[in-house]
């Protein structure tokens, strides 16, 4: 049976290949034989080869109040976090549904997240209306434009751990607390495409509230702090090498100074920033440098999210105010980057908790 009647299937193939991602979950109910070529390894590498893929950037959005939750946790209009899609250079705009079934309209408070292929993976969070912690695994389907429910989390509850994705089909997480407010050492592994978890090792230090990052095979969680340090950052680090299923050695002064490690990223070819105060800072060797200031207007709750050869800045001037957005482009000007602000659709207008990019 031909793709497209009447085509043969290398022109049928091309068509497909050309539709965009919103489109997909409208394509495979079209007919079996679609289904099952979107659904296949080799559309995807098609549509990679030819250029066609497409970059986005995935977001949890919540609303302003996020920031008096804690000092007022029985406040009736709870802050209700939402995943969005986006696609910078067109200014595209794609809110996905709610998890079905739970108790929110939208993800539990201080969920993880990451991207696999075609997959985006909720992981852990609070229960929007017990405040009760949440194990709960959650995978969108991109292509199917479906949630399912995936294993949950073997072992204690944790709460605020690094978590981030090798973007094939593997999500790393590490550190946090448990519900003793314990910071944890602990490390696992969530394969997606088997639906299991796996034990990895300890770290060597308890980490709470530690930023979870992967690159070159590694998955380093930086920063964080132990049980008796509540809220006073360490400066040190960890990576896991997935090859040798070890963690290297600690390095002692990865961030230089005591903060929240919340803002690291890295670009493209590996190299580390953060913000700090005003300035988007660069490791250079072992030493931290001030790489370009910040624009005024994205400077408070700032979030850097890493976008091709890019690097995306979100933020507002004001406490609570409108997200502004802006792109620094690398290989333009080396010496002389500068920002170029991106205007932001209507829908992008509450506050930016978190975000990674991913190819589809």
């Amino acid at each position: 049976m031909e793709i497209i009647p009447g085509l043969p299937n290398e022109i049928g193939r091309e068509c497909l290949i050309r539709v965009p991602y919103t489109q997909f979950p409208t394509l495979i109910s079209v007919s079996k034989k679609w289904k099952q070529e979107i659904q296949s390894n080799k559309f995807h590498q098609q549509r990679k080869l030819r250029g066609l893929t497409q970059n986005l950037i995935a977001l949890i959005e919540s609303d302003p109040i996020i920031d008096d939750l804690m000092q007022n946790p029985e406040n009736p209009n709870t802050p209700v976090p939402r995943l969005s899609l986006c696609e910078p250079g067109k200014n595209e705009w794609v809110m996905l549904p709610p998890i079905p079934g739970t108790s929110s309209d939208g993800l539990p408070l201080f969920c993880e997240f990451a991207g696999v292929g075609c997959y985006l993976v909720v992981i852990g969070g609070w229960d929007t209306k017990t405040w009760q912690v949440l194990n709960s695994v959650y995978i969108y389907n991109l292509v199917a434009g479906t949630w399912r429910r995936g294993a949950d989390i073997p072992g204690c509850r944790r709460s605020f751990f690094a978590c981030a994705s090798d973007m094939n089909r593997k999500v790393y997480i590490a550190g946090g607390h448990d519900d003793d407010k314990n910071a944890l050492t602990s490390a696992l592994a969530y394969d997606v495409l088997d639906d299991v978890w796996i034990s990895l090792p300890d770290m060597a230090r308890q980490r709470d509230e530690c930023k979870g990052l992967f690159h070159g095979g590694k998955f380093h969680v930086i920063g964080g702090y132990h049980t008796e340090m509540q809220g006073k950052f360490q400066k040190s680090s960890e990576t896991f090498n997935v090859d040798t299923v070890k963690w290297d050695f600690v390095e002692e002064d990865k961030l230089e100074s005591n903060t929240c490690p919340r803002t690291c990223v890295f670009d493209f070819r590996g190299t580390l920033y953060k913000c700090c105060s005003r300035y988007l800072m660069r490791l250079d060797g072992s030493k931290w440098r001030q790489f370009i200031e910040l624009p005024a207007d994205v400077c408070i709750g700032t979030h850097v999210v890493a976008w091709q050869k890019k690097m995306l800045a979100i933020g507002s001037g004001i406490k609570g105010g409108i997200q502004n957005c802006y792109a620094l482009e690398f290989e333009i000007d080396a010496k002389r980057p500068k920002w170029t602000k991106l205007e932001l659709s209507k829908e992008c207008r509450r506050i930016l908790q978190s975000g990674f990019s991913f190819e589809v």
